[in-house]
């Protein structure tokens, strides 16, 4: 205690005496005395080596049911920013600070360089051998999210006061519709009721209308198209945001696809559009130059500064599908991982409902309850927390329970939570 309060009394008295040899002398001599007496008898004297601080996050130990995950990571169900393979983050970060040998981060270097140049053609590439895409298709990665796609699809495709097609199967194709009024007149060709898709045999297409716009995947209600729908030689637009390169999609059977890339993609930051040519350089003279495609497809998506980053990533995500054997393969996956959750929910004997038509139930996107004892959902998601596993709890427009089950969730996961669910269902059920 007296040896600490001695040596805290010469730090703060050092710059004060600093300049007086015969003080600094002294308490020299006093150092050295103390540290004679502290040592033990017969004990070689060693020269004090330098101490080096090191500030450092203690990791905490991760939850049982996620032990095996590398790097102490948890099962994130989130339906957007979403889970990303986590060899995709590990290259990411052994690039982060110098990639390839530049001595630059991607989120450093020039847009227009060749460095970086070479990563979106790279991207480009492998997104059009992922999905097929036709020559005759135009790739773009945008800015905006898909919710500035609800602008750009109309400002495009239509002039004012042509009648465009909405198909509103849930929140996202409902806000895509509302957005299109404001530029054209829109018809709602079929509703349907968040829990089934209306028939395709059912619409009521304008016979004059410039495209007709739907939800392939709705992310809130869970409902999902299982193929593309015939509309004669209309141009058929889908918003493919939450289950984007999860299948393989014919897309000569589109004239725009467009997908937000944080659900099933890569980060947040950049949004993907396809386009056939032929429906490019129509925008209307009023509209923003940056809600022109034909812009950004002279610019080769660099009329501005890209989000290099996310567009990075999302090619490491598309090297990786294609490396796994492409979309196929990846769709087998997903039904597999599907296919546990909702047997989890089927043979629970009640306990947990999913609202949605077995039909229509999404791949991607897994809506539940617990019907007989609703106030029991909030203790499952916290329950479930503990255990490692997150991001569970459903749309606050809906409520209960969503698990989504992007391209990146290992089957583990998905299995992890219906043993969770079924132990919880044991432990409550009355």
């Amino acid at each position: 205690f007296y040896e600490t309060r001695f040596l805290v009394s010469c730090c703060k008295l050092k710059n004060h005496f600093d300049q007086r040899p015969l003080f600094r002398k002294k308490m020299q001599l006093q150092q050295a005395k103390m540290t004679v007496a502290r040592r033990p008898a017969g004990r070689t004297m060693v020269s004090r080596v330098p101490v080096v601080r090191v500030n450092a996050t203690v990791a905490m130990p991760a939850p049982s049911s996620t032990a095996a995950q590398p790097h102490g990571r948890v099962f994130n169900f989130s339906a957007g920013p979403a889970i990303l393979p986590v060899d995709v983050l590990e290259r990411a970060q052994a690039d982060l600070v110098n990639w390839q040998g530049t001595g630059m981060s991607i989120m450093e270097m020039s847009h227009r360089g060749k460095e970086f140049e070479s990563v979106i053609q790279k991207a480009e590439a492998d997104l059009r051998a992922l999905l097929g895409i036709p020559s005759n298709y135009k790739v773009l990665f945008l800015q905006g999210g898909a919710s500035t796609q609800f602008s750009m699809i109309p400002l495009n495709l239509a002039k004012a006061g042509e009648t465009v097609d909405y198909v509103v199967t849930g929140a996202w194709s409902k806000k895509a519709a509302e957005e299109a009024k404001k530029y054209s007149d829109v018809n709602i060709a079929a509703k349907g009721d968040n829990k089934s898709l209306p028939p395709v045999s059912s619409w009521k297409l304008s016979p004059n209308s410039r495209y007709v716009h739907y939800c392939d995947n709705e992310t809130i209600g869970g409902v999902e198209f299982k193929s593309t729908p015939e509309v004669g030689d209309r141009v058929l637009v889908s918003d493919m945001s939450s289950n984007f390169i999860s299948k393989p999609v014919d897309v000569s059977k589109y004239g725009v696809i467009y997908a937000g890339a944080q659900k099933n993609v890569g980060p947040a930051g950049v949004t993907i559009a396809i386009i056939r040519e032929d429906l490019i350089g129509h925008c209307r003279p009023e509209a923003p130059t940056m809600l022109d495609y034909k812009i950004h497809v002279e610019n080769d998506s660099m009329y501005n500064t890209p989000p290099c980053w996310a567009i990075y990533v999302c090619g490491l995500v598309f090297d990786k599908l294609l490396k796994q054997g492409g979309l196929e393969v990846m769709q087998k996956l997903n039904e597999e991982k599907a296919a546990i959750l909702y047997d989890a929910i089927a043979s629970s004997n009640g306990f947990y409902n999913s609202p949605v038509d077995p039909a229509v139930r999404s791949l991607m996107n897994v809506p539940f309850t617990i019907p007989s004892q609703p106030d029991l959902e909030k203790a499952f998601i916290k329950e479930a927390e503990k255990a490692g596993m997150l991001q569970l709890k459903g749309h606050r427009s809906v409520g209960g329970m969503r698990a989504s089950i992007y391209n990146a969730m290992p089957v583990e996961g998905v299995q992890a939570l219906a043993n969770f669910m079924k132990e919880f269902a044991a432990k409550h059920a009355k």
